[in-house]
């Protein structure tokens, strides 16, 4: 059971880039975590619960002068700012969810996420979006170093290949976080 005055749905990078077939970094596995993604921010919702959406989005010239960290090198070019590829997918209404635009794996490196949970005396954070061995996996991680409860819920995650998904869930289940399934998610 959740309390809903404390716990948040963070939506990690449900962007057209990577849920679109026309993404640069589509994967199946990302477009199928849409319809789950939906149902679980319509239960926190429906129960008073916070909603956040991160968005990767990285400016044309980030890497630029980079000295080991260029994301461009590693996946190409995606999710550029001022593209259509950065906006979340239809079927995730963002509504009145905080939005928070991050520019590497970890939604907590140099945003505001820290901050707004605690403002708003969020503990619990019910962890869905993709990629789960990429952002899902390196934002739950940051958010239990953070004393935050970081649980990913497994079947509202995407991947681009099955075995990225079990390890994310593996590790995170063993080292810093919990896994649930959407069936199991209750607020009380």
């Amino acid at each position: 059971m959740f309390d809903p005055d404390s716990t948040a749905v963070v939506v990690v990078d449900m962007q057209k880039g990577f849920c679109h077939p026309d993404g640069s970094l589509y994967a199946p596995g990302s477009e199928a975590a849409i319809e789950p993604c939906a149902e679980l921010v319509a239960r926190a919702r429906e129960a008073g619960a916070g909603v956040v959406f991160t968005k990767d989005v990285h400016p044309p010239e980030q890497f630029d002068e980079t000295h080991y960290y260029d994301e461009f090198d590693r996946w190409g070019e995606h999710v550029v700012e001022g593209t259509w590829e950065t906006d979340v997918v239809d079927g995730l209404a963002v509504e009145d969810a905080h939005v928070v635009e991050k520019h590497t794996y970890d939604a907590f490196h140099q945003t505001d996420l820290d901050g707004y949970l605690e403002s708003h005396g969020i503990h619990d954070l019910l962890i869905c979006g993709t990629l789960a061995n990429v952002c899902v996996l390196h934002t739950a991680g940051s958010a239990g170093l953070r004393d935050y409860r970081p649980v990913l819920v497994e079947d509202a995650i995407g991947a681009i290949e099955d075995g990225h998904k079990e390890y994310a869930l593996e590790h995170a289940d063993w080292l810093f976080g919990e896994v649930s399934a959407l069936d199991d998610v209750a607020f009380a």
